[in-house]
């Protein structure tokens, strides 16, 4: 009993202001502004940069937690220390830092703009790049654990018995740590749906081609909040109905 006090306390601290915005949205608006062309424009952007996003951070996170959760790693700490600043990071120091690189004066952006007249910032590759910069430690993280906590003698025993490590790790660890993958891949591309601050700094806010839902429903609250409420219902509900089908579709089937 002692501990349901503030874990009440907890739950409505979080469930609150979302119940907050379901309760004061002007529902009676809500065609015009959800039907509207900015709304579904910004929706589309944001489900395909997030899914695009959590695709690549699938293609490098995965490798890269393998590789940190092999024992007797040299500098792991200092390693998983660095994979995790982004969680840490202001995401408009993120967009900041992305500029350094990639922007057209950057350390890559230069030489890449010399070469070929392309130039990351203020594009939808731009969006894509910084959902992948905040959304990539959330999967390593997670499948880093599942790696940790998986038992390593079935991996031991068929190598055993001759199998070669492509098979190994296709029909033995991939299995194994399948919830800990879906589950980061889930993390992250709710934290890349979301993405505002290095989005902002690194690809700008043009509509239909960098501003995305969470910089919709900010330019909306400066000129109608009513319409930035509906707005952030309308992700709100998208965020929690494909995370439901994810963890029903993905984690239960392990």
């Amino acid at each position: 009993m002692l501990l349901a006090v503030p874990a009440a306390v907890a739950l409505l601290f979080l469930l609150l202001p979302l119940a907050g915005l379901v309760i004061r949205a002007p529902w009676a608006e809500a065609r015009t502004v959800l039907a509207g062309a900015g709304a579904l424009q910004a929706l589309k952007l944001s489900l395909i940069t997030a899914t695009v996003s959590v695709i690549i951070v699938l293609l490098v996170g995965v490798p890269l937690a393998w590789i940190l959760a092999r024992p007797n790693l040299r500098a792991a700490s200092l390693l998983r220390a660095l994979i995790t600043i982004p969680l840490v990071l202001p995401p408009v120091v993120g967009g900041v830092a992305l500029f350094t690189v990639l922007g057209r004066t950057g350390l890559i952006g230069r030489p890449l703009y010399r070469l070929t007249g392309f130039a990351f910032p203020f594009t939808p590759y731009a969006v894509i790049l910084a959902q992948v910069f905040v959304a990539l430690p959330f999967l390593v993280l997670s499948v880093e654990g599942a790696l940790r906590a998986s038992d390593r003698r079935y991996e031991e025993a068929a190598s055993t018995l001759g199998a070669r490590p492509v098979t190994i790790i296709r029909r033995i660890t991939l299995p194994l740590i399948g919830p800990g993958i879906a589950a980061g891949a889930v993390l992250a591309w709710a934290r890349a749906l979301g993405e505002f601050g290095a989005t902002i700094t690194f690809a700008g806010n043009f509509p239909g081609t960098t501003r995305t839902m969470p910089l919709e429903v900010y330019l909306a609250l400066e000129t109608d909040p009513g319409s930035a409420l509906l707005l952030s219902v309308l992700l709100l509900g998208v965020s929690v109905a494909v995370l439901a089908l994810l963890r029903e579709r993905w984690v239960s089937r392990w």
